[in-house]
């Protein structure tokens, strides 16, 4: 087990590499740089002020020395200057890591619940009552678009019934916990639904698979309990599908929750991605894309950790 950890640590840490490499080259090849707003905000800047400032930023420089010089000072914690922010990048990405990952734990556990619920309810009679009343709830959760979802929950919930706040983490002066948990509600009920249908939806195809294999009806020949049968004979071998979706889904979800995000006016870190491509704050755009990286690769670790548990027969 140590051993697979460190070999897949190092093949994380390959990866992370060529992500830097690759992310930093793209950067550097859209349209203007940092020095372009500085510029455009002093239209009396000399063209000798320009290059002086390149030069002192290191634009000046070929990409490959810059991305050395950025990598190098990666390595000890230093990942550069939020140009609009006017703060270091950790800084900036310290309070939109714990808005992110509030709601993508939160979300993400409800969503699990649900789908492995209302999953296993569906697969237990094919063709039923419970099985097309899932499956129709399942399909309407993986097409409703989630702007929409959180329209509509805005528009009855703060609008109509005045609930729930529309917006933000918390109330000017209050930012008690009560406070902060009703300003969750909505996002985090968005995210969970978006994802629930698609996990349901799976869980279920793998329940009904693992449901008709030989070794289920041979415990239930046993005379093992349906509870049983279903909890830890068929469970265990049909979650194992399942966690890869899910392992893929909590990456995606980390970086991938911009709608939700701006919707709600959730500062996070897809909403803060995004404002620091279209603000070309590179060094906040670099690193938030490589902390998604990293969270993805992570996800995929447990994964692969978890397929052991849930099968004593696979080997790492």
């Amino acid at each position: 087990m140590g051993r697979f950890i460190l070999r897949r640590s190092l093949q994380a840490l390959l990866v992370l590499l060529v992500m830097s490499f690759v992310i930093y080259n793209l950067i550097g090849l859209m349209p203007g740089d940092p020095l372009d707003v500085m510029i455009a905000s002093n239209p009396g800047a000399t063209p000798e002020v320009v290059a002086r400032l390149r030069a002192i930023y290191g634009l000046d420089q070929p990409i490959l020395y810059r991305y050395a010089h950025w990598l190098w000072a990666a390595v000890q914690c230093d990942l550069g200057f939020s140009r609009t922010h006017s703060q270091p990048v950790l800084e900036v990405l310290a309070p939109a890591l714990w808005v992110t990952c509030k709601l993508m734990l939160i979300s993400f556990v409800i969503s699990v619940i649900l789908s492995l619920m209302l999953g296993i309810s569906a697969a237990l009679k094919p063709g039923g009552i419970v099985d097309g009343l899932v499956s129709l709830g399942a399909f309407a959760g993986i097409s409703v678009p989630v702007f929409w979802l959180a329209l509509m929950m805005i528009l009855i919930f703060a609008v109509k019934l005045h609930w729930l706040p529309a917006s933000g983490i918390s109330n000017v002066g209050d930012g008690s916990f009560r406070d902060h948990f009703v300003h969750l509600i909505m996002p985090v009920a968005t995210l969970a639904l978006a994802n629930t249908g698609g996990f349901t939806r799976f869980v279920r195809a793998s329940m009904i698979e693992t449901l008709r294999m030989d070794h289920v009806r041979t415990a239930r020949a046993k005379g093992n309990s349906e509870g049983r049968v279903v909890l830890v004979h068929a469970l265990r071998n049909a979650m194992i599908p399942v966690v890869t979706v899910m392992a893929l889904s909590f990456g995606t979800l980390f970086s991938g929750a911009l709608l939700t995000e701006t919707m709600f006016a959730q500062p996070g870190m897809g909403k803060m991605i995004y404002d620091s491509i279209l603000s070309n704050d590179f060094n906040l755009a670099l690193s938030g894309l490589l902390f998604a990286t990293l969270v993805t690769l992570a996800s995929n670790l447990m994964a692969d950790l978890a397929y052991g548990w849930l099968d004593p027969r696979i080997t790492l």
